[in-house]
């Protein structure tokens, strides 16, 4: 690895105060320690300030699961000549390269008198474009932290001072960071005290709000507006008795901006100017996204309806708790903050979320490095209980589906070093893990699972993307239902086994012809678009589709975001927008965070929202109209995951999966979302359940919220007719169909007496074995088209 070589003196209690405290650290200074749990091999812990001269950890070289934990201590530093000089203002600076995707980097203090480590200002960001590895060689960044105020020590906790750099890998499998030769320094305090938090938020495209916090009582302040670069202001701002918020108006669109703050006190006493904060307004573009700060910490990865009221929520997970931000009907949140037993393993890697035991309260997933924990909601949605297996899972995507059709939700997990696992609901809420049967390629390189029914069968099938090793490791998946709770791997045969790298899928109906196409985004290399002709195939469309530009990464998903009635794509924060024919056009990465966040209605105002770590971004609307569809399942689990929902318009026909689950980490809504344009009516909206069931809703109304329940419409149940002629029956093995309609590409169902689906395939000729049905009386069903028809059988 290289090494950045700093000059440091070593830090002793004789050095003698003057008018100012600046102490470099001298690396290697055999006066630092190394605390923790970290790994001593020398590709982890590559670089030592007690013997290098800078500290460096490689998390993504350690043991795979190992709890990683190290802190560079300075040694004793008196602060007492530094305190009764009046210099009680302490800050420590650097720089730093830090690989981010979850880990804490930290300066902390240590208080004497409560004998622990305090941890000084907020933890220290990923850098800019760090390498995954070889970080002391990688462009660093530096760092000046808050000042911490030392004029309330005691003589003990200013005798006895130390500081340390801390590198907590929270339970995530990243990269790791380099750290550089810090400086301590001591100043005395300003009369006129600075500001702090400076900040700006709701950036449109030709305003902002600039939020401040005042640094004593002071009620006025002045604000410099200026080109990036220009630098600390020389004169005077703008004089102003306002912040929280500063309104700036009157900005250019599609410019970039720093804003400086400094305080008055009267006379000629100013507080120094707090800044550069960096804002880049608007441009005109389709969907202009409003940012607004929403800050919530822990792991904020979910927006999904929490308590069945159909708003969507922003979700929080901790150790010891459920942060839950509850839409309200009239607009806003309300917070409420559910304690939990404590989770044995927390979301590092993905969250999953939907009503798994049918309590009308949502229940949570954390898919972790090491292991997969549940929180269920108890039945009025004020606690959890906490569930979690003893096996090993470094989880990747998880999702909740009825993977065996029996009515109730199980759970599926991505593994990435070993066969995929899933958990089997068994009706009352029991999940019982299992592992192999849904992609098992002996070492893993499972990433991106997304639960989709591609053959438009009316059965849930799984595409999983694939990512790292050897060609065959990374080739992607297609887990084909066959209708008796048995699955297929057979990727090859639909020309989707691609050995790219990827984290993530989106599927959608990209061309409005009613089947689902595929956008296989590269995390690196060169995205796919894959049209599915309806047949079985998918033809590789990517050339023309304008879609090579996106940027590379693993958030990929579709919503029709300015509900055009064309579904757009979110790849890695940038939105291509759909024109309806397998092709797209005005990429604009200026809208959302390059993550993408987790989406969802968060003002019930039918246009899609994402919100990501701390900010909303609020969706600007269009003209167009809308729908929205509420499933509620009865026969079928109650979110209604897994039914397919078609929209019939003048224009054609829309279709949706109702998913928990896509994209890579974050969980996004269940509710499902349609764009008609300028439309103003609907002929129809057609669900179809997981259970068979078939509702048929006929002129809803537009710009508004549809519940339904399942079953309500009873279309399955009014479905008997005289043409459709089934025999023999009573029948031990086959049965034929005979029927005045041209049955190709139909789909039968077969229900046992209780309702239940037992069978279920594409009708590909006249005859239907039936020979490991057990005896008694069922239904076939055939849907072809609008058309319905049911009959009933004899099974001898």
């Amino acid at each position: 690895m290289k090494k950045i070589t700093l000059t440091l003196f070593i830090l002793s209690a004789f050095f003698s105060f003057s008018q100012t405290l600046n102490q470099p650290a001298n690396w290697p200074n055999p006066n630092w320690s190394i605390t923790g749990n970290y790994l001593f091999d020398a590709a982890v812990f590559e670089a030592n300030p007690t013997q290098d001269n800078s500290f460096a950890y490689d998390d993504d070289d350690a043991q795979n699961g190992h709890d990683d934990d190290i802190a560079a201590e300075s040694p004793i530093i008196n602060l007492t000549a530094a305190s009764n000089a009046g210099e009680n203002w302490i800050t420590v600076g650097s720089s730093y390269v830090f690989n981010h995707i979850g880990e804490l980097l930290t300066l902390q203090y240590w208080d004497a008198d409560a004998s622990s480590w305090v941890v000084w200002g907020a933890a220290l960001d990923g850098t800019a474009n760090p390498p995954n590895d070889n970080f002391c060689g990688g462009a660093a960044e530096s760092f000046t932290s808050s000042p911490l105020d030392i004029s309330a020590f005691t003589a003990n906790q200013l005798s006895n001072f130390r500081y340390r750099i801390s590198y907590d890998d929270n339970n995530v499998w990243g990269w790791g960071f380099c750290f550089q030769s810090p400086t301590i320094s001591s100043q005395t305090p300003p009369a006129c005290p600075n500001i702090t938090n400076l900040l700006a938020n709701n950036v449109t495209v030709d305003s902002a709000d600039i939020y401040w916090q005042a640094g004593n009582n002071e009620s006025n302040w002045e604000i410099a507006v200026q080109t990036p670069g220009s630098g600390v202001p020389a004169g005077s701002g703008t004089s102003t008795s306002s912040n929280n918020p500063h309104s700036l108006t009157g900005l250019n669109s599609g410019t970039s901006y720093e804003v400086y703050v400094r305080g008055y006190c009267g006379g000629t006493d100013y507080s120094n100017w707090v800044g550069p904060v960096i804002l880049n307004t608007l441009s005109p573009a389709r969907v202009n996204f409003v940012t607004q700060a929403f800050p919530i910490g822990g792991y904020d990865l979910t927006v999904v309806d929490m308590n069945g009221d159909h708003l969507d929520d922003i979700v929080s997970a901790s150790s010891t708790n459920v942060n839950i931000f509850y839409q309200q009907e009239l607009g806003g949140f309300n917070e409420v903050n559910i304690t939990t037993p404590n989770a044995d393993f927390l979301p590092t890697w993905s969250m999953a979320a939907a009503d798994f035991d049918g309590n009308g309260h949502t229940d949570l997933l954390y898919g972790n490095g090491s292991g997969v924990t549940f929180m269920r909601a108890n039945n009025t949605g004020t606690g959890f209980t906490e569930i979690s297996g003893a096996q090993y899972v470094f989880s990747q995507r998880s999702n909740f589906a009825d993977i065996n059709n029996d009515g109730n939700l199980d759970a599926f997990v991505c593994h990435d070093v070993a066969p995929n696992v899933y958990y089997i609901n068994d009706g009352n809420g029991n999940l019982t893990f299992n592992q192999g049967g849904l992609g098992d390629y002996s070492s893993g390189g499972n990433y991106g699972s997304i639960w989709i029914d591609y053959d438009n069968d009316r059965d849930l099938d799984m595409f999983i993307a694939k990512c790292g090793g050897e060609t065959d490791r990374r080739r992607n998946n297609m887990l084909t239902n066959n209708g008796d709770g048995t699955y297929t791997e057979n990727s090859a045969a639909l020309g989707l086994d691609d050995p790219m790298q990827t984290w993530s899928s989106s599927w959608g109906d990209y061309d409005n012809d009613g089947d689902m196409d595929l956008f296989v985004g590269a995390s690196s290399g060169s995205h796919k678009l894959m049209r599915n002709d309806g047949n079985g195939v998918f033809v590789d469309v990517t050339t023309a589709a304008n879609v090579s530009s996106a940027p590379t990464g693993h958030e990929n998903v579709s919503h029709d975001f300015d509900n055009d009635g064309f579904l757009d794509i979110a790849c890695n924060g940038t939105i291509m927008y759909g024109k309806g024919d397998m092709t797209f056009e005005d990429l604009d990465p200026n809208q959302i965070n390059y993550k993408n966040g987790s989406f969802g209605d968060l003002n019930n105002d039918g246009f899609l929202d994402t919100y990501y770590n701390g900010v909303i971004y609020w969706n600007g609307t269009t003209s167009n109209n809308w729908i929205k569809i509420n499933t509620v399942g009865t026969v079928s689990n109650i979110d209604g995951i897994g039914a397919r929902v078609e929209l019939y318009t003048s224009a054609g026909v829309q279709i949706r999966d109702v998913r928990s689950g896509e994209g890579f980490e974050y969980m996004s809504t269940i509710n499902t979302h349609f764009g008609i344009g300028s439309l103003t009516t609907i002929d129809s909206v057609v669900i179809y359940w997981p259970s068979g069931v078939i509702d048929t809703v006929t002129n809803p109304a537009i710009n508004a919220p549809l519940e339904v329940v399942e079953g309500a419409t009873l279309t399955a149940e009014e479905s008997f007719v005289n043409d459709l002629v089934i025999y023999p029956n009573p029948t031990k093995d086959v049965i034929k169909i005979s029927s005045n309609d041209n049955l190709q590409n139909a789909i039968y169902t077969i229900f046992d007496i209780t309702g239940k689906r037992v069978m279920n395939a594409k009708l590909n000729q006249n005859t239907i074995d039936v020979s490991a049905l057990n005896t008694g009386n069922y239904i076939l069903r055939i849907v072809s088209g609008n058309s319905i028809k049911s009959q009933k059988f004899i099974k001898q």
